[in-house]
């Protein structure tokens, strides 16, 4: 890529967070480095926030944000801070981890993410990919995924779901299982007997396997944080929903894909993405629902029906 496109990030952030209704304890954490929040993403989640709790929708006075342009990891190997949880009557701003979608690779289309840096984004059902716009926090569930090994017992794992709703570009969120969840997976690995259970099957078996942790990976579109910070957002939402603002939007990907092509700097365009991931994907893309929808129809028909999986019976 030009040199003078990668240099664009090509956003003032000192000046980008004056002259604005900020305040000074909420502008030191405005800017590019971890754990800060660019200015363009503040904005748009603050007026998010701010035009939901003026319609009476949002009581919350703690609102969410997250920047998908930004990496997964740290040169360190540490998960990278891309999800922010702003609280203003508190003061408090703090920054974390969080997934973003990591797409297919179809013969017909590949719109597949690395594990660095998101370069596709798609609000198309079955996608896997996140889609950048407003969403309201709803309601979460619990669901159940198996047993698993803790101090030498087998115990069930239960991995609790928070829905979104989204407006706009992002309204079919519940139709595409869009929400916020831990991290983790529970991987079967085998079935053992244990007809008292209520989530045995028709045999009395249930599922057994190990857990992954995947904080520092990709997700299927959803939003994801480790243990302690699902634990700390379900319990600030609970009972009182808020906002979440995800970044970047259709326009903002296409304006920027616009300034690679035309190898202009960011900042005369008014566009924002992460140097870094910018440096890695060369541009971004956006597949729209009409565009991609077909294609991923087109291939679920084309699916051949598989055996149900059977897992072994545990030793």
């Amino acid at each position: 890529m030009a040199a003078p496109v990668v240099v664009a990030l090509l956003m003032p952030f000192a000046v980008a967070a004056q002259g604005t209704d900020i305040p000074d304890w909420l502008a030191v954490h405005v800017g590019p480095d971890e754990g800060q929040i660019a200015p363009v993403v503040l904005h748009r989640a603050r007026a998010l926030h701010q035009s939901k709790v003026k319609k009476g929708l949002v009581k919350n006075p703690c609102y969410l944000a997250m920047d998908a342009t930004r990496p997964s990891t740290l040169p360190n190997g540490a998960a990278a801070k891309r999800f922010f949880v702003i609280c203003e009557a508190d003061k408090t701003f703090w920054a974390t981890s969080s997934g973003y979608g990591n797409g297919r690779k179809l013969k017909a289309a590949d719109f597949s993410n690395g594990r660095q840096c998101a370069k596709h984004f798609s609000n198309a059902e079955g996608s896997k990919l996140s889609a950048g716009g407003a969403y309201l926090t709803a309601e979460s569930r619990a669901s159940f995924k198996g047993y698993y090994n803790q101090s030498g017992q087998r115990v069930p794992f239960y991995r609790t779901f928070l829905l979104f709703d989204g407006e706009g570009e992002t309204r079919n969120a519940r139709e595409r299982a869009i929400g916020g969840h831990q991290a983790i997976f529970l991987r079967w690995t085998c079935r053992f007997k244990k007809p008292d259970s209520p989530h045995a099957d028709a045999q009395g078996y249930v599922r057994f396997g190990r857990l992954v942790d995947y904080t520092s990976g990709r997700s299927n579109g959803c939003t994801t944080w480790s243990a302690r910070d699902t634990k700390a957002i379900l319990d600030l939402v609970e009972g009182q929903p808020t906002t979440l603002y995800l970044y970047p939007e259709s326009k903002d990907i296409d304006a920027v894909a616009r300034a690679v092509k035309a190898n202009t700097s960011l900042a005369d365009s008014g566009a924002y993405w992460n140097a870094t991931c910018l440096d890695e994907i060369g541009a971004p893309k956006f597949w729209p629902k009409r565009q991609l929808q077909p294609i991923i129809n087109r291939w679920r028909r084309s699916l051949a029906p598989s055996p149900a999986r059977v897992l072994p019976v545990c030793e």
